[in-house]
């Protein structure tokens, strides 16, 4: 017996005359995820993306959960490819269905005549199936209105499809449709999370993290880089750029106001991000920050830092409280891994009573004290590159 993947269109489906650029683009990063577990043939049709392996050594099942952390699939069915006849139909539902309905009580059979040559109509071909899984399945009772698993019927162009209820897929739009942005990675818990919501809007991503060795360790690189891997399971691979601003902190020490340390740091960030995102060609600066959850997060603080950007800064976490936060970052598995006791940048050299209202002219009145350019081009020649390759 065949089986294959349907993957379900989300938003791809309210898309008008540029609809084929989403598909194009949702099929191109199927394949490409295809490649880990095998030989496949993908094709897209009547807004649902086929996947059918071409031969016995096809792993469906690694396929069939990297298909669904692919952003723009809004559901996954595993299915057996049946004749469009009512006869191959039957039998395939009775040989394929039992092994989903094992310890299930109820059922209930949907139909689908895509093919509105097919001689039976929608509601005759659910009758027919429903009889049939009865037969091979006589535990179960139908129930039309809350049942345990609803077996579907598929009647497409070019065969007919049965299977036992669609999996939820990650949603959004195809990565890459949205253009290219560059994350400030953190190893905290809301960079993540804020990286993983805008590849989800269709945002390619890379990622930069900024380090402070020796104040800094091996393990905070390493701790980020693994959380890069995480993301990338549902984002695709990206490239990690690591910067170093020991020196910048340094002479922030001796020579800035320490309730100021902060904001100071975080726009040497903003300037660093800005070359940064011009030397990789990335559109957009995305950030973990949610409003009002640290000092440096306040709409004062906010303004002081975001003055300074070149692009448009996405911000997806800014309305969320840390719970909400936290809700993604184990759905996504990158919970664990952000709590690890390794220290970042940021709390190196932490003021005791950092400015939350800060002014833009004696922010730039600290700066003054200092020979920005200069540092900012040290502190960019240390930039170091790391590719992570995605682990579907």
């Amino acid at each position: 017996m065949k089986e294959i993947l349907l993957c379900k269109y989300g938003e791809i489906v309210l898309k008008g005359a540029n609809r084929r650029f989403f598909e194009d683009t949702l099929a191109k990063e199927l394949r490409f995820r295809a490649a880990a577990f095998g030989s496949f043939n993908v094709r897209y049709a009547q807004s649902t993306v086929f996947i059918e392996p071409k031969d016995e050594y096809c792993d469906l099942d690694g396929m069939f959960e990297a298909a669904r952390r692919l952003f723009g699939i809004a559901g996954v069915v595993r299915a057996a490819v049946a004749e469009k006849n009512m006869e191959s139909i039957l039998a395939t539902a009775k040989s394929y269905l039992p092994q989903f309905l094992e310890g299930k009580k109820t059922f209930k059979v949907e139909g689908k005549r895509s093919d509105k040559a097919f001689p039976l109509s929608s509601p005759e071909i659910s009758r027919e199936t429903g009889g049939a899984v009865l037969s091979a399945c006589p535990w179960l009772r139908v129930d039309v209105h809350n049942p345990d698993v609803t077996v579907r019927v598929e009647v497409r162009d070019t065969a007919a499809y049965v299977h036992a209820g669609q999996f939820k897929g990650a949603g959004g739009l195809p990565v890459g449709a949205g253009g290219k942005g560059l994350l400030l990675l953190s190893g905290g818990i809301d960079s993540p999370v804020a990286g993983w919501m805008m590849a989800k809007r269709g945002v390619k991503l890379e990622a930069l993290y900024f380090e402070s060795m020796p104040y800094t360790s091996e393990q905070a690189r390493e701790k980020v880089l693994t959380l890069a891997s995480l993301v990338a399971r549902w984002s695709g691979s990206m490239q990690v750029n690591v910067i170093s601003l020991t020196h910048i902190q340094e002479e922030l020490v001796k020579h800035c106001d320490e309730e100021y340390f902060t904001l100071l740091l975080r726009r040497f960030m903003m300037r660093l991000a800005n070359k940064t995102a011009a030397l990789r060609g990335c559109e957009a600066l995305i950030t973990g920050e949610s409003l009002g959850q640290v000092a440096s997060q306040t709409m004062q603080a906010l303004n002081v830092t975001g003055a300074l950007a070149e692009t448009v800064v996405f911000r997806p976490c800014i309305g969320m409280d840390k719970e909400e936060i936290v809700q993604i970052a184990r759905m996504i598995d990158t919970f664990e891994t952000s709590i690890l006791p390794f220290e970042d940048c940021c709390t190196v050299f932490t003021p005791r009573h950092p400015k939350t209202r800060p002014v833009l002219s004696k922010v730039e009145e600290q700066e003054q004290r200092l020979n920005v350019d200069e540092l900012v081009e040290e502190a960019f020649s240390t930039l170091e590159s790391f590719y992570i390759r995605a682990k579907f």
